[in-house]
């Protein structure tokens, strides 16, 4: 851990010393168990490896400018994993389990928790999957649920950028009433292949549309949308869209500085419309978007090269309460003693 460069970290996987886990099997949970393996001992016809069956979820703890940890609303990511769990049909842990998981990890991982300054965290990974042996496309009996930690360095090594996204109409990322709204593993899949042509013309990210009329701004890469005008956080709502805990907390941080926060479907025809705009999740906090480039009409949206005001103002609002320079007044933050 003493070689660690924190301010060199990306977002990618560093060994950190324990997990801990939770087997399903005989129609009841196990105690937890704390080890100190990073694999899994896994039977090739295993119902996750076939059919898709598998949920994740991501967290952090930050070392605060006092000193103390916090971890980021571990319980709304909790009942996130059970509603993505129930989807699937599979084992359903309760909350306790979750939270006690993650805070387990934490503890035992303190020293892989980034100093305060360095705009380092620790990344949890809670990760769940079926584990029945078998052929036929069925519900899992047996599931294990992993809950493991890597530090992760500042999303924005030289402070927060505007990025550059590519609104792709060719490629979907979610079916209409299937599994959009919940954070399965398939979803992330089925958006690689327009992240890679993205990537290829220098974008950074992949704005999708509805996947039933192509009409209706839905995510923004594996994250939320949000614009600013005329004093209001506007935000999509559609039954594929993943609900983003970090959106949540940004539309009441808006509703907070007085903003009017409008959760709504939003026509692609409003994006020229918007001051500001980006995209929010666990990894960035917000990712400001400085250009959209429509990659079928060759259509440009510009929202400057600059950081916007009301963006700002959101990100830093958050990331004061994440560690500690202000006060938590929505109890989003579990202290860890």
């Amino acid at each position: 851990m003493e070689t660690i460069d924190w301010s060199k970290l990306g977002f990618d996987y560093h060994k950190t010393d324990w997990n801990v886990r939770y087997s399903y099997t005989d129609g009841k949970w196990s105690e937890m168990e704390v080890t100190q393996d990073e694999y899994i001992k896994m039977h090739m016809s295993a119902s996750c490896l076939h059919y898709g069956i598998e949920l994740f979820e991501g967290l952090k703890a930050f070392r605060g400018v006092d000193g103390k940890i916090r971890l980021f609303r571990v319980e709304e990511n909790a009942h996130r994993l059970q509603s993505s769990a129930k989807r699937l049909c599979l084992p359903v842990p309760t909350t306790e389990m979750i939270v006690n998981a993650c805070i387990e990890v934490v503890k035992r991982n303190e020293a892989y928790i980034p100093p305060y300054g360095t705009g380092a965290s620790l990344y949890l990974r809670p990760v769940m999957f079926g584990t029945t042996v078998g052929l036929g496309v069925k519900p899992a009996k047996d599931a294990l649920l992993i809950v493991y930690a890597s530090p992760v360095g500042a999303y924005f090594k030289t402070g927060i950028k505007p990025i550059m996204v590519a609104l792709d109409r060719e490629q979907d990322r979610a079916a209409p009433r299937g599994t959009g709204d919940v954070k399965v593993g398939g979803n992330y899949a089925a958006s690689i292949f327009s992240g890679e042509n993205a990537h290829r013309l220098g974008y950074s990210n992949v704005l999708y549309l509805d996947a039933a009329q192509h009409k209706y701004i839905e995510e923004c890469g594996a994250a939320n949308f949000f614009g600013i005008k005329e004093g209001k956080y506007i935000t999509p709502k559609s039954p594929s869209i993943l609900p983003s805990i970090t959106n949540k907390s940004l539309r009441q941080l808006a509703a907070d500085m007085g903003l009017v926060v409008e959760e709504r479907p939003i026509p692609l025809e409003e994006l020229g419309t918007f001051e500001e705009c980006g995209a929010c999740g666990t990894a960035a906090v917000i990712s400001p978007i400085g250009k959209i480039f429509d990659m079928q009409t060759n259509k440009v949206y510009e929202y400057g090269t600059e950081v916007g005001k009301v963006s700002m103002e959101l990100y830093t609002c958050l990331q004061d309460i994440q560690y500690g320079r202000a006060e938590d007044t929505h109890g989003w933050n579990t202290i860890i003693e």
